[in-house]
């Protein structure tokens, strides 16, 4: 790229980091894009990481209480205050969490400075001249990249062995093919979330072990199709959809979900009357891996002292220079148990309004899985 006039096509994670790594020595950087994008940095307020702040249990549940529209107004203002993704020319045809954003911490600030030029869509390639949808053009263009996505198949297994369901290749709670007589292909990591794909991957090559080893064992082939289809409807209904976008989930959904299937996941309303301090690093923090290493099969002992301390490991790279504590706020605190016993509240008033004997139910049997 050194020197070079380079077009990027697409504006995916992937188109977004060429663009950026080749205009530090490329002449010229044109991006072109069909649709715009929401572009999300990957440190959020205070400097944490992204998924840490907002990856919790009480923002899932708010999900699963409030319209998605709410928190699509509210996410792309926040957005908009870093950078006005209008101006920028950024500003994508659908809302927020229809589709997965492009993560990238340098794209705006290339933009800004001229190193990334963009552009709209390709119309035309006329030997090394680039016309775009509104008629201008680049010349003597050196390097075109097509960062457009990926068709999504297997092309080296007999087709009688995938199961096709709208734009995806249906796999059953995207793992197992449904169609085989035997449960002996697992397909691990094929999946899109707002969330790391290492705690998902390992959640299902638990759930694929345990198949595999007659520990589980699946639904009949029909059901199994029928619960395919069912979620393909569920993602066309959530999600903006096309062939190269077929695969999207809910991160915490999902988990808990395969964490179902293998028999690790943890009752909030058993911690909260057994162990409040991990109830509350489980509602407040990060989804991460250790919650469904608590209890059942695999289980570590190290799981609850791995939760109650991940903040405190992540922080202890960054304190190379001492400084005075501050006292903890009286204020905070209690904002935080105000937020907690609100969110209760509503969850369970919209839990007994949808099913009255639910909640009755979980009081009559408040002790542990039995696995």
């Amino acid at each position: 790229m050194v020197g070079k006039r380079v077009v990027v096509i697409g504006i995916g994670n992937s188109g977004g980091d060429i663009a950026v790594e080749s205009s530090r020595v490329a002449q010229e950087v044109y991006m072109s894009t069909r649709r715009g994008a929401w572009i999300v940095r990957q440190v959020s307020e205070n400097g944490l990481p992204l998924d840490m702040k907002y990856l919790t249990r009480f923002i899932h549940i708010l999900f699963q209480l409030l319209p998605i529209n709410f928190f699509n107004r509210i996410t792309e203002n926040k957005l908009n205050t870093m950078y006005d993704h209008t101006m920028y020319s950024l500003k994508p045809k659908h809302r927020f969490f229809s589709q997965i954003p492009v993560i990238n911490d340098d794209l705006p600030f290339k933009l800004l400075s001229g190193a990334v030029n963009l552009k709209p869509n390709v119309k035309e390639i006329r030997g090394s001249t680039v016309v775009f949808d509104d008629g201008t053009t680049v010349e003597k263009v050196d390097t075109i990249v097509f960062a457009t996505g990926y068709t999504y198949g297997f092309q080296y297994m007999p087709s009688d062995a995938m199961y096709k369901s709208g734009h995806r290749v249906g796999l059953y709670k995207h793992v197992f093919a449904p169609n085989l007589e035997h449960p002996t292909l697992a397909v691990v990591g094929f999946i899109h979330a707002f969330g790391s794909i290492m705690p998902q991957a390992e959640i299902q090559a638990r759930w694929v072990a345990r198949v595999f080893k007659g520990d589980n064992k699946l639904p009949s082939n029909r059901a199994m199709m029928k619960a395919v289809d069912k979620d393909t409807k569920d993602i066309e209904n959530n999600y903006v959809v096309s062939k190269l976008t077929p695969l999207h989930v809910d991160y915490v959904t999902y988990m808990d979900d395969i964490a179902g299937e293998i028999g690790v996941r943890s009752s909030l309303l058993w911690l909260f009357f057994t162990d409040y301090s991990l109830f509350q690093k489980v509602l407040w923090g990060p989804v991460t891996a250790y919650q469904y290493r608590l209890k059942g099969p695999g289980k570590w002992e190290g799981a609850r002292g791995a939760i109650l301390t991940q903040f405190d490991r992540m922080f202890q790279p960054l304190k190379t220079r001492k400084l005075e504590a501050e006292k903890a706020s009286v204020f905070g605190r209690l904002t935080k148990l105000s937020l907690a016993v609100v969110a209760g509240g509503a969850a369970g008033y919209y839990i007994h309004a949808r099913n009255p004997a639910i909640i009755a139910g979980l009081l009559s049997n408040l002790r542990p899985q039995a696995v």
